[in-house]
């Protein structure tokens, strides 16, 4: 079975939201096509406590894009974002969600931040969302979402390294780009590692 992850279409990550994703909102029609062509479609959601450590906010004297220690990880700070119960943390309004059959909210650890959508960033607690996908059937994943160098890139990672077959589709994910390459870094490092990176429109004509 082929199942397709979205992962963190929220308010926050689009233009106007408090750690927006340049044309975040542009991939949401073509999510909504792509979620016809799968049988199982799952969603992540970051879902942060207000006193999240990854928060530059919640450190002092501290401001967004400085790097911290976090418990032993590398952490870079962020602007408050996606505060669990807020508007900004909710999915975006345009969002399919009828599809959808499961939630996984990440990043609920206000002492460790979480990209990927099957681990926190040490991998010391998972989600849940690789077992519910093995117990479902699905061997194949297909991932879109934001943002492409950071939770689409290691979402990919982790289900590569769980033995799916692990497939991003690149045009229905959009980039943070602290820098400005981050988003062909990202690609051509999960390529390296064995996920195929495409594009939407042979999976539509399907």
């Amino acid at each position: 079975m082929q199942a397709l992850i979205m992962v963190d279409i929220q308010n926050d990550f689009l233009p106007g939201g408090s750690l927006a994703v340049p044309e975040g909102d542009q991939i949401i029609p073509l999510a909504n096509r792509l979620q016809k062509q799968f049988d199982l479609v799952v969603a992540t959601q970051d879902w942060h406590p207000a006193t999240h450590g990854s928060f530059a906010a919640n450190q002092l004297g501290k401001k967004p894009g400085e790097i911290i220690d976090l418990n032993g990880l590398s952490q870079i700070l962020w602007p408050v974002h996606c505060v669990q119960g807020s508007k900004g943390a909710a999915f975006a309004d345009d969002l399919d969600l009828e599809k959808i059959s499961k939630v996984f909210k990440k990043g609920t650890d206000m002492n460790i931040d979480s990209y990927s959508g099957f681990f926190d960033n040490g991998q010391r607690k998972a989600t849940g969302l690789e077992d519910y996908l093995k117990q479902m059937g699905a061997e194949q994943v297909y991932i879109v979402g934001l943002a492409t160098d950071y939770c689409v890139k290691f979402t990919a990672l982790d289900a590569h390294q769980a033995g799916f077959n692990t497939t991003v589709i690149k045009d229905a994910t959009r980039a943070v780009n602290l820098e400005p390459a981050d988003y062909q870094k990202a690609l051509t490092e999960m390529e390296k590692q064995g996920i195929n990176v495409v594009i939407s429109k042979p999976i539509l004509k399907q």
